[in-house]
């Protein structure tokens, strides 16, 4: 399939980690944590944690803190179909094409849960087709927006003449749970809200970049290392200190698989910026690349999840990369590791 467009959005609202200290520091549920993890908190959102800024949709961002798990999900409910359904109008919009154009939607996300799910909410609002075909796809976490990928390409193998978008939309706001664990507090201080879409079609070149050889790597045995559970009714991140060497290590296994390809002449890799210790990692195993386009996501956006690596790819078509093809790869929840070939054809 070949990428007609890509359009990445945030919200309006951004903060400074500076700021958010400020804004963590007054709440009350500060003071019910221990002196340490408050010190966690301020060495994080104070420190060198290679994030500028983050961006949040719920407005002001200091609610999430009081919220029961019914407004958190009404809020995802309010604002992940509003961001959602601008990117997608954008990137109709830089395609030429109408929302009844459209064929068919795939949607990832995991920051809330809607049923019927965000697609529905979503080509209600931009005005698809009701015959259009709508899918969503949950519980892959940081990773998703590959296999959703995959799955798109799945559509149009069928349908070569169809315009196919995928769109990969957070709310990590509406998602927000504090403890003293470790995990959690790391969570609040790097995740961060976002939406990326990008169009598609069967056999149009559109932008010049063509999706070829999907794989995945999944490792149950290390589903308890990352991966969301419900607390009380809210949504809360499990995320172990082994996490960047487990990514880092799950990534490189699955980049053999490409390696191994005589046809795959690539060395170019965009990865999920999950954190500053995951990009540490990963530039260990793979010393050869900077990853800078997954830098500068992680510094003007933090951890956005799913829609991360897309930021990361659109800024590498913007920045005009001389390489016939690059390699991305995303990894989340489950423990599981995405990866697809993205080759120029022209």
């Amino acid at each position: 399939m070949f990428l007609q467009s890509i359009f990445s959005l945030v919200p309006e609202q951004g903060y400074k980690q500076s700021e958010c200290w400020e804004i963590f520091s007054r709440s009350r549920v500060a003071r019910t944590l221990k002196a340490s993890s408050v010190d966690l908190v301020k060495k994080i959102l104070l420190g060198d944690s290679w994030i500028d800024k983050r961006h949040f949709a719920v407005d002001p961002i200091e609610m999430v803190f009081d919220m029961s798990a019914e407004s958190l999900n009404k809020k995802f409910e309010e604002l992940a179909p509003k961001l959602a359904a601008k990117t997608l109008c954008e990137v109709l919009e830089r395609s030429e094409l109408r929302p009844s154009d459209l064929d068919a939607l795939f949607v990832c996300t995991c920051t809330g849960y809607l049923c019927p799910g965000l697609s529905s909410h979503i080509a209600e609002r931009v005005g698809m087709r009701a015959d259009s075909f709508l899918i969503d796809i949950v519980g892959h976490g940081c990773g998703a927006a590959l296999p959703t990928l995959h799955a798109v390409k799945s559509f149009l193998n069928e349908n070569p003449s169809c315009y196919a978008a995928a769109v990969s939309v957070e709310l990590s706001s509406t998602a927000f749970y504090v403890d003293d664990d470790p995990g959690c507090l790391v969570s609040m201080c790097i995740f961060a809200d976002g939406c990326c879409a990008t169009l598609w079609h069967g056999s149009k070149e559109g932008l010049g970049w063509q999706s070829k050889d999907f794989f995945s790597l999944h490792i149950p045995k290390n589903r308890e290392l990352l991966r969301f559970e419900n607390a009380y009714g809210k949504l809360r991140n499990k995320l172990h200190r082994t996490v960047p060497v487990l990514a880092a290590g799950a990534v490189f296994e699955l980049y053999k698989k490409y390696e191994d390809n005589p046809s795959v002449h690539c060395r170019k890799l965009i990865v999920h910026p999950g954190g500053k210790e995951v990009l540490i990692e990963l530039k260990k195993r793979f010393p050869a690349n900077r990853f800078e386009e997954s830098a500068e996501v992680l510094r003007d956006y933090g951890n956005m999840s799913s829609p991360s690596v897309l930021f990361a790819f659109q800024k590498g078509i913007e920045l005009q990369l001389k390489e016939k093809e690059i390699l991305l790869f995303s990894f989340g929840a489950g423990f599981s590791c995405h990866g697809c070939r993205m080759s120029r054809v022209n």
